[in-house]
């Protein structure tokens, strides 16, 4: 029998995140730091609204775009705290978590032989979803050195006659990075200049710590240039809900639009209506939310740096990011023998691209307890080395 699997499915890396998950799975007395999703409960509130539409039978499909109701609730809540303007009727569209956001997006734009600019560490997804819609991802490394922010000039040597888009991800997973006006204001000089369309991944926009979060679509001229994905899984601790929503100009949307209508139809009503809540309702929650993961922050970092794994400060999402560089092992091999020996599991920096490598990605989204008990079995592995 013939092998029926498609060139691209086979060339596509499996996760290296999900080795890891697999591993813990069969381990007990693990501590994991690897998950990137909040610990929290969905807050209530969220939850009852749901239960509510479902037991007066709200449960068949919305229109394709998603419930009017959510989008108008969008387009108001997007303007109010990030000045971002967005029309609900043709400039919102609700999708199954940001993952789909990013899929159609760069499928409705991307063609053969397309280069898809990429700033990483980046999420994990990004280069497949570009390979699966047969571009060619280029890498721009962002370093250490510049707080993992994307340096305009080593943006622009990446740059070439097929490059058509650029993908952004601030606040940033794995580093926790961040990017201001004034760091947005030099990308989007680069971008116009060079006639590039910007994704802009903003998931963890409400998940900043020293300044509110910019943006990318209000900065210069990226308004009419740019995709803005955004979703409910890591500010109100709904990451099993799987609502997303992609922002864009009308002939942008209208394209992201027909693939999602053909794959997906619509995103789950339950979720939209839950969602809808959470705009209403949810704002304490969220808040309280935040301010624990700054606590968390803090103590976490200062310990890593207590114990000889040097980190910068996250500005952003829940992620801390510090260097093993110094310990002679590589990433991936400190993962694994820390998980093996003290059973804390972290990610390699590595498998989120260029930049990753001689880091971890520790997910903060765990309990002050857990992350204490955490660090005093890292600086047990790191006295044995």
């Amino acid at each position: 029998m013939r092998n029926f699997v498609s060139k691209r499915a086979e060339e596509i890396p499996p996760s290296g995140i999900r080795k890891f998950f697999d591993l813990v799975l069969t381990m007990e007395d693990v501590i994991s730091l690897g998950v990137g999703e909040p610990d929290f409960r969905t807050p209530w509130n969220i939850c009852e609204s749901s239960i509510y539409s479902i037991e007066q039978g709200v449960t068949s499909y919305t229109s394709n775009k998603g419930l009017q109701t959510l989008r108008d609730a969008l387009s108001r809540y997007l303007a109010q705290h990030y000045n971002l303007q967005y029309s609900a009727d043709n400039e919102i569209l609700v999708t199954t978590g940001v993952s789909e956001g990013l899929d159609i997006a760069v499928r409705s734009i991307v063609d053969p032989g397309d280069e898809i600019l990429i700033a990483q560490p980046s999420y994990v997804s990004y280069a497949p979803c570009v390979s699966l819609a047969g571009g060619t991802s280029v890498p721009v490394r962002c370093t250490e050195k510049d707080h993992f922010r994307l340096n305009p000039d080593i943006l622009a040597e990446k740059i070439t006659a097929r490059s058509k888009a650029l993908i952004i991800n601030f606040p940033n997973n794995p580093t926790g990075g961040v990017m201001s006006r004034g760091d947005l204001k030099a990308i989007a000089d680069i971008v116009i200049d060079h006639d590039l369309l910007l994704i802009s991944d903003e998931v963890y926009a409400e998940l900043t710590y020293e300044a509110r979060h910019c943006a990318a679509a209000t900065v210069s001229d990226l308004w009419e240039r740019t995709i803005t994905l955004n979703g409910f899984s890591k500010a109100y601790a709904m990451t099993g809900w799987r609502i997303g929503y992609l922002c864009a100009p009308t002939e942008l949307l209208e394209a992201a639009l027909k693939i999602h209508q053909y794959v997906m139809l619509c995103a789950p009503v339950m979720g939209q209506v839950g969602a809808l809540e959470a705009l209403r309702s949810s704002e304490e929650e969220k808040n309280s939310m935040v301010n624990e993961y700054r606590l968390r922050r803090n103590m976490f970092v200062a310990g890593l740096n207590r114990i000889g794994l040097p980190c910068h400060v996250p500005e952003g999402a829940f992620y801390a990011f510090p260097s093993v560089k110094k310990t002679g092992l590589s990433d991936v091999e400190f993962a694994e023998r820390l998980l093996k020996d003290q059973r804390v599991a972290v990610v390699p920096g590595s498998v989120f691209g260029a930049g990753g490598e001689d880091h971890l990605r520790c997910a903060y989204a765990v309990s002050r307890k857990d992350l204490s008990t955490a660090l005093g079995r890292m600086e047990e592995f790191m006295s044995k080395l």
